[in-house]
């Protein structure tokens, strides 16, 4: 039988089905919008038509697979892009997708002096300024692409790239690099959130930062993960680009890093989907500074460690849960990142310097009632730290979160929230400051 080779591309459309919303969909519901396939074809009995839709409709089924299989879930996860561009063989499949995202805010009796909610900057001492305050921001809307390449060698390989447009000044709509990474084997070598933060621990929000006593956050990595007993546990243990931020008075000076700090984790998932799990944490740090008194360099241990999880219920009620507690890893508390608090000098000696004792914890309940489609999630959060005898009266003592949520997914591309949060500060010397913040988010999926 005589052969030929065609090279040609199909682009067809497919209506996206299901009500999930991205992060939510069930395997069966993923479809994209469209899908460009790349084939040769082989000349048989059947039609050249035939043929054509036939490697097409395998070809689109495998990319599907590809991208449900490698689909990171929790929380500021992407959903599965709706251009997908194949080959016929499945060796490699480009997504590209991403969301608009709008936010309207107002703050009522007490503003926080910030664009996302963080009670650390909440002022205690109200005046004219911070009473009321509204704001509309876009610059949380992404973009995305991912590549997944099935190699004979590498197996399945994961390249992802995605940004925002938090880069700069509030407002300034300046493009940020969020995650650059590669998976394989394993291993992930990148830009990547964090080790220490299990995504999956707190609930979907509109307040772009989340609770105060959560870990999510950004870093430069290695890491190795291994999946065993039937997908049922999972160990991690990765090597990050230390973020340092202590205060270091007058006797101590900043100098590059030598050592990465060190997460790991050990998880246990249960369910018919895995969808609940207990996990396990700790991480490891060790902080170079310069002792200019003795004209030496010196370095303070830091270490923590996480309890954390979520807990499905009758596929209607999520519990969501972390709690944490360590000496100088204010980089792994969001209340706490870049604020001086890794570690300070003794107040009373300021010739030594010492790590801070800090502690943090969240839960929240999420009710669906209608699963995947409405739901109601409300929660708490709480970020302490243990300040040495001796400290100025107006450092920050702790903070406190609290928030209630709907989200309603109007169709499984476009989402409407509301969103009530409150939260206080309290100071060393017992001053208090309180604020509150109603948002409306509107976010369509492409």
């Amino acid at each position: 039988m005589r052969r030929f080779r065609l090279s040609t591309a199909i682009l067809f459309l497919a209506l996206c089905a299901g009500n999930a919303m991205a992060q939510n969909r069930h395997r069966g519901d993923y479809k994209p919008t469209v899908y460009m396939v790349t084939f040769e074809q082989t000349e048989s009995d059947q039609c050249p038509m035939q043929n054509l839709m036939t490697q097409r409709n395998a070809a689109a089924q495998n990319a599907r697979n590809d991208f449900f299989e490698t689909q990171r879930t929790g929380y500021h996860q992407v959903h599965n892009p709706q251009f997908v561009f194949a080959t016929k063989n499945n060796r490699f499949a480009l997504g590209i997708g991403g969301y608009i995202n709008l936010r309207t805010s107002y703050d009522l009796k007490g503003a926080v002096d910030n664009i996302d909610f963080i009670p650390y900057d909440i002022p205690v001492v109200d005046n004219y300024a911070n009473r009321q305050r509204i704001m509309m921001d876009a610059t949380t809307s992404r973009l995305f692409t991912k590549a997944v390449v099935n190699s004979e060698t590498l197996g399945r390989v994961v390249a992802f790239v995605d940004m925002d447009f938090r880069g700069g000044e509030e407002f300034s709509y300046t493009p940020r690099l969020r995650s650059a990474y590669v998976s394989m084997l394993g291993f992930t070598a990148g830009r990547d959130v964090t080790t220490f933060c299990d995504l999956n621990a707190v609930p979907h929000m509109v307040d772009f930062e989340g609770p105060n006593a959560y870990n999510f956050n950004f870093a430069t990595l290695l890491r190795y993960e291994l999946d065993f007993l039937d997908n049922r546990m999972r160990v991690g243990v990765a090597a990050e680009m230390p973020k340092v931020s202590g205060s270091y008075g007058e006797y101590f000076r900043p100098i590059s890093q030598r050592v990465p700090d060190v997460p790991l984790y050990l998880q246990y998932s249960w369910g018919a989907e895995r969808q609940s799990h207990f996990r396990a944490a700790a991480v490891f740090r060790n902080m170079y500074l310069h002792n200019a008194m003795r004209e030496s360099n010196t370095s303070l241990f830091g270490w923590g460690v996480q309890a954390s999880g979520s807990i499905d219920i009758f596929n209607i009620l999520t519990l969501r849960f972390s709690g944490i507690y360590g000496k100088g890893i204010s980089p792994y508390i969001q209340d706490l990142k870049g604020v001086g608090l890794d570690f300070v000098p003794d107040p009373e000696n300021l010739e030594q310097i010492e790590t801070m004792p800090m502690w943090a914890w969240q839960a929240s309940a999420q009710i669906d009632l209608l699963p995947h489609k409405f739901w109601l999630t409300g929660g708490y959060s709480s970020a302490h730290v243990e300040q040495p005898t001796g400290t100025a009266a107006d450092h920050y003592k702790r903070g406190s979160y609290i928030f209630g949520n709907v989200f309603y997914n109007v169709t499984s591309d476009f989402t409407i929230a509301l969103e009530y949060l409150h939260g206080a500060r309290k100071n060393v010397d017992g001053m208090l400051g309180d604020a509150n913040r109603l948002s409306l988010m509107l976010q369509y999926n492409f």
